[in-house]
């Protein structure tokens, strides 16, 4: 996910206020489901086409909204924009393997980690310890996520598990960058995106000519039913394009505390998704694991954005 820049805001009417959380709730919803959409569209042999396909969709939308700032973007922000581009890549494909390899419901609650992951390589960049509280949510987390993965008792994790917890700590790369780099610091989130999109494209391509990397997109878009193309339709166009676009307009009238923690309810709108719709079962053991995950994120989130952290 891209956060969009944090811009103070006014204090709203909590009519206008319920108004302005519903599109944010809406877009953690779809967030949530993505996991499950892109499972039920993706195979080993056909990621790389798959994000190809989603990219395709989304990135001219993207390019054309912004044409504009695309072409005040310096020499240095475009260089920044490719290196973010580059990792948001990495996440992708490491989630979308890790999905074909795991359930949706693991998927969502092991990337849930990032939460967490971030603040603490964050005290570890700067030095600085983390409160009492964020330590204890982080090892709740943590828990939860060994349980999570032990549904059938305690064996190694799966091949997905594992690469969904790379993806965690690649987004927690992505957003130190981005948080850090000065070249990107002062570009607007639209252009910004767009151009992060476009690197990330340009990685999917790549690896897509490479030998033995798959099935090309042409082929993955012949072989699609309905079904694949609305999948695909809505990664692009609510997981990609609506949810960009709502957290930029909700960040520039509420708080963006307030957008964040709505955005943080993702993880258990994916469980949700994996559980009612795409009828996966964690047992005893792994629901007693995302209840520690959803907690210790959760309490972690907040514990991280409390005064004197």
């Amino acid at each position: 996910m891209t956060t969009a820049p944090a811009l103070a805001a006014p204090r709203l009417a909590p009519r206008r206020a319920w108004l302005t959380d519903l599109p944010v709730l809406l877009a953690a919803v779809v967030w949530g489901g993505s996991y499950l959409a892109a499972k039920g569209i993706s195979t080993p042999a056909t990621v790389t086409a798959v994000l190809i396909l989603r990219f395709a969709v989304a990135l001219p939308v993207l390019a054309v909204a912004g044409w504009r700032g695309l072409r005040a973007l310096s020499a240095a922000q475009w260089r920044g924009a490719g290196l973010l581009g580059l990792v948001l890549g990495v996440i992708l494909l490491l989630e979308t393997y890790g999905v074909v390899h795991t359930s949706a419901t693991n998927a969502g609650l092991i990337i849930s980690l990032t939460m967490v992951l971030t603040p603490l390589a964050e005290a570890a960049l700067t030095r600085t310890r983390p409160s009492g509280g964020f330590l204890a949510a982080a090892a709740l987390s943590l828990a939860g996520v060994v349980l999570l993965t032990q549904g059938s008792g305690f064996t190694a994790p799966s091949t997905g598990d594992l690469l969904v917890l790379l993806a965690a700590c690649a987004r927690t790369v992505h957003v130190l960058l981005m948080a850090r780099m000065a070249a990107v610091r002062g570009a607007d989130a639209l252009p910004l995106t767009a151009a992060q999109f476009g690197g990330a494209l340009a990685l999917f391509v790549l690896l897509a000519a490479l030998p033995g990397s798959g099935a090309s997109p042409w082929s993955a878009a012949a072989a699609f039913g309905a079904r694949e193309w609305a999948g695909l339709l809505f990664l692009a166009l609510l997981c990609t394009l609506f949810a960009f676009f709502v957290q930029m307009w909700a960040v520039r009238r509420t708080s963006p505390s307030r957008v964040s923690l709505l955005l943080g309810t993702e993880p258990l709108w994916a469980a949700l998704a994996g559980i009612l719709v795409g009828g996966e079962h964690l047992g005893a053991r792994g629901l007693l694991g995302a209840v520690l995950v959803l907690a210790g994120t959760t309490w972690g989130r907040r514990a991280a954005s409390a005064p004197g952290h």
